[in-house]
């Protein structure tokens, strides 16, 4: 038998394991090819330059707004509230976010006390983390102590409710026919009749449960207060946010030995002689249920697609809407989230090069680090909460999906640019938070990066071009809230006053 003949037997058992392996494991796996192969070339062709020149580094100009928040009058809260008011949050960070500021505004309109929220099991991520694991629970008491009472446990004659009690039968106590975007008077209806009754009223499921349109300008502007100003982040979230902020724009530093939990460096104690760096953060919103959910194809040829498709099956029964129509069609109306490799080409063509250092907030990529690649060849300065921090540093955080988040969000509020390469709940949290502080913002034209990727001979200098033009207006320049509109993503004119 040949050389040939001899290793064909030891190669088929090597590939066994691969072979045997279900295909949603093996399109995990399985890295596809450059779908846009000659824009890859040019853009990593491209000459480079001081990536710090480029004119997307210069801040947002003064567009006339600021944040214009009016406390409430200690004397006129009254003193007796109407009972206790329980909310049951589900979701991740930032609709649970929403969900706070909600059950604030809710609590206010009923003059009721708030119990510091309840944060459901995530049936995702499977993470458990409370209230008090993630925002600074005094400090929340505090800013809003003189809008409404809060008190962080029940007292002990309301012992009994629980989300055990709630889930074991039907209580009186617990409001479950909430609707979406519920009115002020809906409350006021249904659910103040419960506290006078009671002394106590739980609201589950609460996520996106008041409306954002007529209500008075007070309870919009106290929505706002608990967003912007009374939700902050536990001390050790912050510290290792601040950490990683400043080894992002000093990177000399980073070249140090990390320092453990109890040490961690902070900004302030930094004595740094070298000039500060610019850096982008991109929200790579690029998971397996995005990714299933979209009913797009990314390449992975058909185990990939049989993948998603028995996914999408698994967990939401075949209901997506998405899976009505083909790849093309979807990606022709800007309903396909962008691949790493296409949002890698956008950053290219707005400018950004091999040396702009690009913090990637994400929790888990579909693909894995293979799938990365093409982002990490256009950005090799590319880097995350791993490559930053220690394990020491990450111990408190670590396979908690809500801090992993709270760290990506910190770093996002404070880096020069952020983008987000498809629009969702993290893109719409910080798009309102940095304008609210005018901080620049890129919101991607997903409509006219489908069409783009779909001509297949769009040179580099016609992509390039096409990009540029269509997100000259859209880096947070203000807009406006309108009609049926979140006040947490649009924060004008309800809690931004025109100077």
């Amino acid at each position: 038998m040949g050389i040939g003949g001899r290793a064909l037997p030891g190669l088929l058992l090597l590939l066994l394991p691969i072979l045997l392996l279900p295909s949603a494991v093996y399109s995990e796996l399985y890295v596809p090819k450059p779908r846009h192969l000659t824009l890859l070339k040019s853009a990593l062709e491209r000459e480079t330059s001081n990536g710090e020149h480029s004119d997307m580094w210069t801040p947002l100009s003064d567009q006339g707004w600021k944040p214009c928040i009016r406390s409430s009058n200690p004397s006129l809260i009254p003193e007796d509230s109407e009972g206790y008011l329980q909310v049951f949050l589900d979701g991740g960070l930032n609709q649970q976010r929403m969900g706070i500021c909600d059950a604030v505004a809710v609590a206010k309109i009923l003059n009721a006390t708030l119990v510091i929220p309840h944060f459901e099991v995530n049936p995702v991520w499977q993470d458990s983390s409370s209230f008090m694991d993630i925002f600074d629970v005094d400090h929340f008491i505090n800013v809003l102590k003189d809008d409404i009472s809060i008190v962080k446990e029940l007292p002990d004659d309301y012992f009994w409710s629980t989300r055990e009690y709630y889930a074991a039968a039907i209580r009186a106590t617990r409001i479950k026919a909430a609707p979406v975007h519920a009115s002020a008077n809906w409350y006021l209806d249904n659910v103040l009749p419960v506290l006078q009754s009671y002394g106590i009223a739980a609201i589950a499921p609460f996520s996106h449960r008041l409306t954002f349109d007529n209500l008075p300008s007070d309870i919009q502007q106290l929505r706002c207060k608990v967003n912007f100003e009374a939700l902050e982040f536990v001390p050790h979230i912050r510290a290792l946010g601040d950490s990683l902020v400043s080894r992002l724009r000093y990177p000399s530093t980073q070249a140090n030995d990390q320092l453990p939990p109890e040490y961690l460096r902070q900004t302030s104690d930094v004595i740094v002689k070298q000039k500060p760096s610019m850096f982008v953060v991109l929200h790579l919103r690029f998971d397996k249920d995005m990714a299933a959910h979209s009913a797009c194809d990314f390449g992975g040829g058909k185990a990939e697609k049989l993948a998603l498709a028995k996914y999408r099956q698994a967990i939401w029964q075949g209901r997506v809407l998405n899976s009505q129509f083909t790849d093309e069609e979807l990606r022709n109306q800007g309903r396909c989230p962008l691949t790493p490799e296409e949002i890698g080409l956008v950053l290219a063509a707005l400018g950004f090069d091999n040396t702009t250092r690009l913090y990637l907030a994400s929790h888990k990529v579909y693909g894995g680090e293979a799938r990365i690649s093409t982002l990490r060849d256009l950005f090799p300065l590319m880097e995350n909460k791993k490559s930053l921090a220690s394990p020491e540093e990450r111990v408190r955080i670590k396979k908690k999906a809500s801090l992993l988040a709270a760290v990506d969000y910190y770093v996002g509020l404070h880096s020069d640019i952020f983008i987000s390469a498809s629009p969702g709940n993290m893109h719409n949290a910080l798009l309102g938070h940095r304008t609210y502080k005018n901080m620049k913002t890129i919101r991607p034209s997903m409509t006219l990066l489908g069409q783009l990727f779909l001509n297949k001979n769009i040179t580099w200098g016609e992509f390039r071009q096409a990009v540029v033009e269509g997100h000259g207006s859209r880096q947070g320049q203000m807009r406006l809230r309108r009609a049926k509109q979140s006040i947490y993503t649009y924060p004008a004119p309800d809690c931004m006053c025109h100077v």
